[in-house]
């Protein structure tokens, strides 16, 4: 008898949700999970060249932790394309702002870089706090 591989089919493909709470955690240490769910690596029918992997709805961005002094050190950096347009912003900063872009921003670099990045990352939802749109996906079946 010969063994063969299971592999999933895109319509055998079920996406559960994840809710991570990140509040008092480092960032350096929780971002890698959140690649894993998003790729489905987590499942035992991971395969590299499909998409399943699953949502993850990150709550409480605001109370993550940095270690060191990267809060003031660690740099953002964008430019608009345009001569004089280059921007650079420290990690508070952007906390401030949008904590929700220090979250793509990591997990942006912890993923593949193919055709299935952005899928994966608009997947990923960051909520400051701890309320989130999304309650109705973790509700225990009675």
């Amino acid at each position: 008898m010969k063994l063969r591989t299971y592999v999933d089919t895109p319509k055998e493909i079920t996406r559960n949700w994840h809710l991570v709470d990140v509040s008092g955690k480092v960032l350096g240490r929780i971002t890698p999970k959140i690649a894993k769910l998003l790729m489905g690596k987590h499942k035992p029918t991971y395969t590299p060249n499909m998409d399943g992997g699953d949502y993850v709805v990150v709550i409480n961005a605001t109370k993550v932790v940095v270690t060191g002094n990267k809060a003031a050190k660690k740099m953002y950096y964008r430019h608009s394309g345009i001569p004089g347009g280059f921007r650079e912003e420290t990690f508070t900063e952007v906390m401030t702002k949008d904590p929700a872009k220090i979250f793509q921003h990591a997990v942006h670099g912890m993923l593949p870089k193919n055709k299935m990045l952005d899928t994966r990352l608009s997947r990923m939802h960051v909520f400051g706090l701890a309320e989130h749109t999304y309650e109705d996906k973790f509700k225990k079946a009675k």
